[in-house]
């Protein structure tokens, strides 16, 4: 998900971000902020805050300091050094705002952030290059390790360390699991120190990214970074039907996307009756099919009457329906206070008034000027 001004160049080193981490369209800049401050001047008396944010591999972040008189800016690769060993970044942002994104993070400003040594140099870039060449071939040799060696665990992802001494290995796993035997295979195959870290399901959609059923981007790998607990009471109170398939995700969990509006459905099924509400009539009793929480409708369906559809009520009215069949007042039917069908197919949200949505509308125009056409008479050309 690169763009031009990410690309390489003829040596194959890393350019850097041409348009310093703000063009929010390529997946490198997916989840950047955008430093709104940039161009305001600092007040008199008041030092630049002196910690950078720094992106790495799969938009994960961290929070560095920066050492007395070196000035960073939005786009450099630097050297952060992790004792033991080194690691490259790309500064993603600058200012008053990495203050702000601390805060949110719950990111304490004390002696335990790491400071960057320096801007990166060629000679570190280009070693740095050479290790994420290596991820690729490392992720595929080493779930065939894991397969011979029949671990329980799902490999999702590599990420070697900027001095190509170290990698983290990513996995997903239901249970706890001995990996000791693996990392020994792991070290001695390839020659360097081994990070196991478990990760959940929704971080490993976020990392590997996808476009989901909606058509766009997954929101775990763009801009969500807050992973909350979905259950299948969003999908009730949203009036879903409980299909598994439809609900769940490409990480395989439910989707995020359903506690988006959860808390608007919530305050307007307040104003609805219980699904399991009832309405006695001289005819037998009604029960509630569905509601439409857009149109403020309320669905009854007549029990003991073959052939009869649902009938649709305003909400006030089941409401009062509800109510006065409680204190023991039955109506004489249901479909005396529905709401007219010719009213209820109206939709007020869309109208054709151009008339461009016929699907016919280009067979018509060929027609015309066809009769127009053959009412023309040819002119014969004269001679001169």
């Amino acid at each position: 998900m690169g763009c031009s001004s990410c690309s390489k160049g003829s040596d194959g080193q890393p350019r850097g971000c041409r348009n310093n981490g703000r063009c929010g369209s390529c997946g490198c800049g997916s989840k950047t902020v955008f430093d709104w401050l940039e161009g305001v001047a600092t007040p008199n008396g008041v030092k630049p805050f002196d910690i950078v944010e720094v992106r790495f591999k799969n938009n994960r972040k961290g929070f560095y300091r920066v050492g007395s008189g070196a000035t960073y800016h939005v786009g450099d690769v630097v050297t952060i050094n992790l004792n033991p060993g080194t690691d490259l970044g790309v500064v993603s942002l600058t200012g008053e705002l990495v203050r702000s994104q601390m805060a949110s993070r719950r990111v304490r400003d004390d002696h335990e952030i790491k400071r960057i040594t320096h801007k990166s140099t060629a000679e570190e870039i280009e070693v740095w290059h050479k290790a994420r060449q290596r991820e690729d071939k490392t992720r595929f040799e080493a779930r065939e390790i894991i397969k011979r060696l029949g671990i329980p665990m799902k490999l999702t992802d590599v990420e070697f360390q900027g001095d190509n001494k170290k990698a983290t290995f990513y996995y997903i796993a239901d249970e706890r699991v001995d990996f000791r035997e693996l990392v020994r295979e792991l070290a001695g195959k390839f020659g360097i120190r081994i990070d196991m870290r478990q990760i959940g399901a929704r971080q490993e959609a976020a990392r590997v990214g996808g476009i989901g059923s909606c058509g766009r981007e997954l929101c775990c790998s763009v801009w969500l970074s807050d992973f909350r607990s979905v259950s299948t009471g969003a999908a009730r109170y949203q009036q879903l039907a409980l299909d598994p398939i439809k609900l769940a995700g490409q990480c395989g969990k439910l989707k995020c996307c359903l506690n988006f509006e959860l808390d608007q459905y919530v305050e307007a099924v307040k104003e609805f009756p219980s699904p399991h509400a009832k309405v006695f009539t001289q005819k037998g009793k009604a029960v509630v099919f569905k509601m439409d929480i857009f149109k403020r409708i309320v669905y009854f369906l007549q029990l003991g009457e073959s052939g009869s559809g649902p009938i649709a009520l305003p909400v006030e009215e089941a409401n009062k329906l509800i109510v006065n069949s409680q204190k023991g007042v039955k109506v004489a039917s249901l479909v005396e206070f529905a709401i007219p069908e010719e009213e209820e197919e109206i939709d007020h949200t869309y109208s054709n008034v151009v008339g461009q949505d016929d699907l016919t509308r280009f067979d018509q125009s060929k027609g015309k000027r066809r009769k127009k056409r053959k009412g023309k008479k040819r002119k014969k050309p004269t001679n001169v």
